[in-house]
């Protein structure tokens, strides 16, 4: 018997959030929230009933949403999401929005890299909004770097931003003459530490990529190396920006001491999480 939009949502709302069974359903139909609201007695077809009972199944299993919809926006961005990336969070928009204003100081930002890329996010939002520079991204993983350039190419930015494949920076290295410097090394980088791992919510610990998210026993394994290697291919008075985690400011004060100008900007909850230093 055909099942109706009304129907597969509330059976669905009882087993996972009816925000999250709207948009599974919306997803499944091609159709917005507004839409399902005003066809509640529309049939829908068994093999869209069986695509969203497979999708509810998973988010009940506490699979992101995020991977279901396979898509999040950022900075205005859509961009496509899948297991081998980091999920973009609105917290890292603060790290873009500190590096842009930043760049309006400066007399020319034309060579900046954004290492650990996952999604391409802040690469492809510095790119959007600073087209006189020349973006490079950055990042381990092979999968996430061809999720990165899809949304290179869909958001029509493919010719904007180089990536390479590289542990964070040991790819440029070779490079690293005077002309080959940069203006701004960016990053969010994996700084959880791995002692957090049962603590943390099911969706992030179970679904998304460990790589991306944990960086020893006090989570400053990663930014320990960044720091030595940004120094070495940043310009004089170049930009090192990164996303730091709660609880994290006065140890990123104590790696950065050899650095210049060595700030920290809250997000909205008043919470550091983001360290500026020049070189």
């Amino acid at each position: 018997m055909p099942d109706t939009v009304d129907h597969a949502l509330a059976e669905a709302a009882t087993r996972i959030a009816r925000r999250d069974a709207e948009l599974l359903l919306g997803h499944v139909l091609g159709r917005d929230r507004t839409w399902l609201m005003m066809h509640g007695a529309e049939t829908i077809t068994a093999t869209q009933q069986a695509r969203l009972k497979e999708l509810t199944t998973r988010r009940e299993t506490h699979e992101p949403l995020q991977y279901l919809l396979g898509e999040q926006e950022f900075y205005g961005l859509p961009l496509r999401v899948t297991r081998d990336t980091l999920i973009p969070r609105p917290e890292t928009e603060h790290l873009v929005e500190a590096v842009l204003d930043w760049s309006r100081t400066q007399a020319s930002m034309s060579r900046i890299v954004d290492v650990g890329t996952g999604t391409g996010a802040i690469a492809l939002a510095l790119a959007k909004h600073l087209p006189d520079a020349s973006v490079f991204a950055c990042d381990i993983s092979a999968a996430g770097l061809a999720v990165a350039r899809e949304n290179a190419e869909r958001l029509g930015l493919g010719g904007r931003v180089q990536f390479r494949q590289s542990d964070l920076l040991s790819a440029y290295r070779s490079g690293a003459g005077q002309d080959n410097l940069f203006d701004a090394v960016v990053s969010n980088p994996p700084y959880i530490p791995s002692g957090d791992a049962a603590m943390m919510q099911p969706e992030v610990r179970d679904h998304e990529p460990h790589l991306a998210l944990f960086a020893g026993d006090d989570g400053l394994d990663v930014y320990r190396r960044l720091i030595v290697e940004a120094h070495a291919l940043l310009r004089e008075d170049g930009l090192l920006a990164m996303e730091i985690g709660y609880g994290q400011r006065e140890a990123l004060a104590a790696l950065l001491s050899g650095w210049k100008d060595v700030r920290f900007f809250d997000d909205y909850a008043g919470i550091p999480r983001v360290a500026f230093a020049t070189k």
